[in-house]
């Protein structure tokens, strides 16, 4: 028992050292904006610095500063921006749930030498390198999840907030206060953040179509760059932009309902294979007494 649990030890240090020498063999690669950036910005104080909020955003902060750039410039930057989640968070959820999987497997392990059971020191070895590898990327699949939920639901109330400017534009209004009335109505996070975007481009001198352009490349959502280029129509043209607004609304509605059509019709798809292998089983329920004693007979 004490040599399966020798073993058990030594097969998670033996990962922890692979995986760090892979981590640090790694070539590290810097961008050149950002190295001159680092050098010409003067440095800030320590108190000025932000300090992270979290126990997962240190992790996550200290988990940023060893691993090499090239590895955490692949983070899906659009899906955390959409779900307001920082980099530093995501990658201290992907180091903890990591973490995990670095000692499930020796603590099963030890477990499994009280009944006796003895392993070769490869298999822990394996099984951790495996679950902490797979564990690693099990926060991406959720953020992905996630964002293309909330993407869904922003375009369900774009849908409505464009057709929210079209009423005040018919009303006299100008493009900028149109935007911003438009977003004071609706109290969802989709219409904050559009408030949000529209009184900062307010306080630093940007045109609020340019700063709905810009969300909309940070979120992934091209319908608010059409809700942009329409808006920029008005405003710096004076074209009479309500009809194009109403029908942008209303494309947009067809297609959600186009979606929500389609993925009905998914479910019930993947729900028929279920019913199927039910309605099979009940039929070799049935019959396999009947074939049974035929064949005894």
């Amino acid at each position: 028992m004490t040599g399966i649990w020798i073993a058990a030890i030594a097969g998670a240090l033996v990962a922890a050292g692979l995986v760090g020498i892979v981590w640090y063999l790694i070539p590290a690669s810097v961008d050149v904006v950002d190295g001159l950036d680092r050098i010409l910005t003067p440095a800030r104080p320590r108190e000025a610095a932000e300090a992270p909020i979290t126990s997962t955003e240190r992790i996550g902060h200290w988990t940023l500063r060893h691993i090499p750039p090239a590895l955490w410039r692949m983070a899906p930057l659009r899906d955390l921006e959409i779900l307001r989640k920082s980099v530093s968070e995501f990658y201290g959820e992907k180091a903890i749930v990591a973490l995990i999987g670095l000692v499930t497997v020796p603590v099963l392990t030890w477990v499994l030498s009280f009944a006796g059971l003895r392993l070769p020191i490869a298999i822990p070895v394996g099984a951790t390198l495996a679950i902490a590898a797979g564990l690693w990327f099990l926060p991406d699949l959720d953020v992905r999840s996630r964002a293309a939920e909330a993407r869904s639901e922003f375009g369900r109330a774009l849908g409505a907030y464009i057709e929210l400017v079209a009423m005040e534009r018919q009303s006299g209004s100008g493009a900028r206060q149109a935007l911003e009335i438009a977003a004071t109505i609706g109290n969802s996070w989709v219409f904050t953040r559009i408030s949000q975007e529209l009184a900062r481009s307010g306080w630093a001198g940007q045109t609020p179509w340019e700063a709905l352009h810009n969300l909309g490349e940070q979120l992934g959502l091209p319908a608010l760059g059409d809700l942009s280029d329409i808006m920029r129509l008005g405003g710096e043209e004076g074209a009479q932009v309500v009809t194009t607004l109403r029908a942008r609304a209303g494309a947009i509605r067809t297609q959600m309902r186009t979606d929500a059509v389609a993925h009905t019709n998914n479910t019930a798809e993947r729900l028929t294979l279920p019913g199927m292998v039910m309605a099979a089983l009940f039929t070799v329920i049935l019959v396999a007494p009947g074939l049974a004693a035929m064949f005894v007979g």
